[in-house]
């Protein structure tokens, strides 16, 4: 009586008949005839295996533990069966003996800071060897690297004094940054007080030019309309305004005058016309008293 063995579409059953491979089955309804017919089933889903953290010795000799994934899927299930009898446990091994040839040939620095490129060496070798098998290692990925005691607090007294170094150039380029801005400040408010310095003199000096200008044209028109009124006021009105002028002098402590020539000859004109009046007045008396 044969056996339905049932395949499911991620599944496939390498069908053996008496002990010959005869080929690979699924997925569907399989029959295997007992005894004379056998199968083993393969999945040919990605799948995953941890290895534990391991113990290796770097190029420096220094130790480190490091535990990682890896993930690989079946690509060809008859070289799977045929070629390998436990591939996962293969793999395992095949890993950890690979992960402590990569981690031998880095420094301990370059372990702690170049953890992709042990992925992806560990992930090249390992397929290179499980391609035989018909197994493709699609990633490997570190979980933890664990230095040795003494190694760790090392780095974190390292870490400690690079993130007060770090602190104090900051602190530094801030307070530079602020004294330059400072100064910036201070530059451009004395660029503007001179501005305004210089435009407050400007707006002065025009406003006194202004002013003497309006002054002298106050003066001209005064003296014009004093030149006006002299024209128009008689002789002996201005005859009398210099000798009035003379008597303030005579009162005055100076013993050197300057006369100008209009008051002398204005004094002349007054005095000749005092005795023109004087003499006809002279002859009318006379010619009274002879009568």
């Amino acid at each position: 009586m044969a056996i339905i063995n049932m395949v499911r579409d991620y599944e496939r059953i390498a069908k053996f008949q008496l002990g010959r491979y005869v080929g690979m089955k699924g997925p569907g309804l399989v029959w295997i005839i007992p005894i004379i017919q056998a199968g083993t089933k393969v999945d040919t889903r990605e799948q995953y295996f941890d290895v534990p953290p391991q113990r290796n010795i770097t190029k420096d000799n220094a130790g480190v533990d490091v535990d990682f994934v890896v993930y690989l899927r079946v690509m060809e299930p008859e070289r799977t069966v045929l070629e390998v009898r436990d591939y996962l446990g293969a793999a395992r091994q095949l890993a950890t003996t690979t992960l402590r040839a990569v981690v031998g040939e880095m420094a301990l620095d370059e372990v702690l800071s170049r953890r992709d490129d042990i992925n992806d060496q560990m992930q090249v070798k390992l397929d290179e060897v499980t391609n035989r098998w018909g197994v493709k290692v699609t990633a490997v990925e570190i979980r933890e690297i664990e230095p040795p005691p003494a190694i760790a607090e090392a780095m974190t007294r390292q870490m400690s004094a690079e993130r007060t170094r770090r602190a104090q150039i900051t602190e530094s380029e801030g307070s530079r940054d602020a004294q330059i801005n400072v100064a910036e400040g201070e530059r451009q408010a004395a660029i503007l007080e001179a501005e305004g310095e210089k435009q407050a003199q400007i707006l002065r000096a025009e406003g006194h030019r202004e002013a003497q200008i309006l002054e002298a044209q106050g003066y001209a028109d005064a003296l014009n309309s004093i030149n006006g009124a002299a024209q128009n006021a008689h002789g002996n009105t201005m005859g009398l305004q210099y000798l009035e002028a003379l008597r303030t002098l005579a009162n005055s402590e100076s013993t050197k005058w300057i006369v100008p020539m209009e008051l002398t000859n204005a004094a002349r004109s007054i005095a000749e016309r005092l005795g023109v009046g004087a003499g006809n007045s002279g002859g009318n008396n006379a010619g009274s008293s002879g009568g």
